[in-house]
């Protein structure tokens, strides 16, 4: 039974909060998003570890800085989180919203 009142299996965290987070390096960003897409813009200290070739496991590990998932809208970085639930339960949030949240508050993001 789908229950309306279930708590999400993971922690977002909002753009504002990650950029600040960010900017005093206390985080680990992983853009899951395809090498095109990352091209094309990403949030500057972000990254590229495609979901098509992720591997929780060989995620970067700096003392106590989460590693923060992210994608376009939300759902390639929810699924990132599922293939990581095993391997490296520590990781355990992604930016709410994707890029586009991101974008849409006004925060920065570069191309190349």
């Amino acid at each position: 039974m789908l229950s309306l009142f279930r708590r999400p299996r993971y922690k977002e965290i909002p753009p504002q909060r990650l950029a600040a987070l960010l900017d005093q390096k206390r985080a680990i960003l992983v853009d899951v998003r395809e090498a095109d897409e990352f091209a094309a813009g990403h949030v500057a200290s972000a990254l590229s570890v495609p979901l098509s070739r992720f591997r929780a496991s060989a995620l970067p590990v700096d003392g106590d800085k989460p590693v923060i998932l992210m994608c376009a809208a939300g759902r390639r970085s929810a699924m990132a989180l599922e293939k990581a639930a095993a391997a490296r339960p520590d990781i355990d949030t992604h930016l709410a919203g994707g890029l586009t949240a991101w974008r849409a508050a006004g925060l920065p993001v570069v191309a190349g």
